[in-house]
Formats: C-alpha cells, structure tokens, sequence
C-alpha cells in the first residue's frame, strides 16, 4: 500500500473516533441533564422514555465497540500489519480499506465467513 493511502487511512480512522467520542460525551451529558428535569405522571409515558433510552445506550455499545475496532486498526497500521488479510495473507485493495477502514478480511474471506455464519 502506499504511504498516501495509509495516511488518507489513518487520517479517516482518527476523525471518526473523534466524532464518536464527542458524540457519546454529548450522549452522557443529554442523559444526565435529562433525568434530572423528567417525572412521568403516566406510565406509559415512561415506558416510551425507557425505550428510546434503551435505544440510544444500545447504539451507544455499538460505537464503543467500534472505538476498540479502531484503536485496533491504528496499532495495526503503526506495526506494519495494516491491509493484509487475516486468513489468506492477500493484501487487501485500498477501495475496500476506504469502504471498511477497520476490516482485517478481505472481501472473498470476509463472504466466505458470511456464508458460513448464515448456514
């Protein structure tokens, strides 16, 4: 891979962790703010309020996970081991690198393991 696209790479995955980390810290903050101020007369009320709450901190998982992704992919672009396939050792296209910054398959790998995991 060349040493540009690495950097586009790299450049990618750092603002994206920015903008989930702001993100779940504007999260946190609306949520603490939000319970203090909220009293539900009707229970119906509150379940809708859990609901879209159980929502948020679900999505909210889901970038925490993606943030080790992330991190994970920074070390490996500082070791050298960035762009190569876990299972086959092929290196994988820079259009899929853009795609998937954080994948570590490539693409025949990657719908072979889907078509595994679907049977």
């Amino acid at each position: 891979m060349k040493r540009e696209e690495l950097e586009k790479i790299k450049e990618i995955l750092i603002n994206w962790r920015k903008e989930i980390l702001a993100s779940q810290q504007q999260a946190v903050k609306e949520i603490s703010e939000d319970m203090e101020d909220r009293t539900f007369s009707d229970p119906t009320d509150r379940a809708s309020y859990e609901e879209d709450r159980a929502v948020l901190l679900k999505i909210k998982n889901r970038e925490s996970k993606l943030l080790l992704k992330i991190d994970e992919t920074l070390k490996r672009i500082e070791s050298g081991d960035y762009g190569i396939c876990d299972e086959c050792g092929a290196e994988i296209p820079f259009e899929r690198l853009l795609a998937r910054p954080v994948t570590n398959l490539c693409i025949d790998c990657k719908t072979d393991q889907e078509e595994k995991e679907t049977k």
